[in-house]
């Protein structure tokens, strides 16, 4: 598998190998080992899938304090336009994205670690999205961000769809409303 680095600290793509014939194809998608080789650590204690139609936004999600999650995200069938935007506190990145296109034909996978806000844009109908989560989800600390706010200088992807956010997401603060996230 090739892990590349990207511009701020901790956050990686990771290509699985691929290995294909006139059977069709395999790819292992996550080897604890592997993965700890190569610099992503987090065990992980849960999964979940998302399944979504075009034009969908989801996040910017994360949770606050100790039921922060690092995740490992692909999808499995369809397209996103995923984001990790640093909201760590007194980070030099704070503020900052990594974005990165997920599909089911290229088989990323995007890990995000603790501290981040995340969230993507479903690119193609019938999405379906899944995570690996290194904490169990608690309500109670669940936090947002409002995905569209101009402090991130995020620039999503047009679609060809009515963008569609849950009223929860829609309700989130900007960046200089949030609390920013401590280990």
């Amino acid at each position: 598998m090739n892990v590349i680095t990207t511009a701020i600290e901790g956050v990686k793509i990771v290509e699985p190998d691929i290995f294909g014939d006139n059977r069709g194809w395999f790819v292992e998608q996550y080897n604890q080992s592997r993965y700890k080789a190569a610099g992503i650590t987090a065990d992980f204690v849960q999964d979940n899938e998302s399944f979504s139609s075009k034009g969908v936004v989801r996040g910017l999600h994360w949770q606050a304090g100790e039921h922060a999650q690092a995740k490992l995200v692909r999808v499995i069938r369809g397209a996103v336009w995923d984001v990790a935007v640093d909201i760590r506190k007194g980070s030099p990145t704070f503020g900052q994205h990594v974005s990165v296109v997920l599909t089911g034909e290229n088989k990323k996978q995007f890990f995000i670690p603790r501290g981040f806000a995340h969230g993507f844009i479903v690119l193609e109908d019938n999405t379906l999205f899944s995570y690996k989560c290194d904490n169990l989800y608690c309500p109670q600390a669940d936090r947002g961000l409002l995905f569209s706010d101009p402090a991130l200088n995020i620039e999503w992807p047009k679609v060809d769809a009515e963008l569609k956010l849950s009223e929860k997401d829609r309700k989130h603060p900007g960046l200089a409303g949030i609390e920013p996230w401590e280990e």
